[in-house]
C-alpha cells in the first residue's frame, strides 16, 4: 500500500487512454481467471471483490459486517458485471463495468486533489502511476 494524491482527472485520463487501460484490464482479468477458461466465475470474481475491502472498513477501522449483508453486496456487484446474466463475466463485461465504475468514482470525486491509501495493484494505483510516468517523461 502507498499514500497517493489523485483527482478525477487522473482517473479519467487513465480510462480514456484506451490502450493502457485495456492492457491493464487484460492483465487483471488474466490474474483473476485462475482456471484460464476466459471467463470469471463468481468464485474468481469474489476474490477481487473481497480484496477491495470497501465494505469491511469504516474510516480505516475494521468492522465486522453481517455475513448475509456482505454476501448480498457481493452478489449485487457480480450482477453489475454480468451484463448478459450468464452467471460468468467475460473480458468485455469486465472492462465495460470497470470503466463505468471508475468514471462514476471520478465524477463523485471532483477535481480537487485527495490523498488516498491505495493497494499496489489497484486500478487507482495504476492510474496514478500512469500520470506520474507522463510527468517524468
Amino acid at each position: 500500500m502507498s499514500v497517493e494524491v489523485l483527482d478525477a482527472t487522473t482517473i479519467v485520463n487513465f480510462v480514456e487512454d484506451e490502450e493502457a487501460f485495456h492492457m491493464f484490464i487484460c492483465d487483471r482479468f488474466a490474474d483473476l481467471d485462475t482456471n484460464h477458461d476466459g471467463i470469471l466465475s463468481y468464485a474468481e470474481m469474489l476474490k477481487e471483490l473481497k480484496s477491495l475491502r470497501v465494505f469491511e472498513t469504516h474510516f480505516g477501522i475494521d468492522i465486522k459486517p453481517e455475513p448475509g449483508e456482505l454476501s448480498q453486496v457481493y452478489d449485487s456487484l457480480f450482477e453489475l458485471f454480468d451484463h448478459d446474466s450468464s452467471g460468468s463475466i467475460d473480458l468485455e463485461e469486465f472492462e465495460e463495468e470497470t470503466k463505468r465504475m471508475m468514471l462514476a468514482m471520478a465524477n463523485g470525486m471532483g477535481f480537487l486533489p485527495v490523498q488516498m491509501v491505495l493497494e499496489e495493484h489497484s486500478f487507482l494505483k495504476k492510474a496514478v502511476e500512469r500520470e506520474t510516468s507522463k510527468l517524468v517523461a
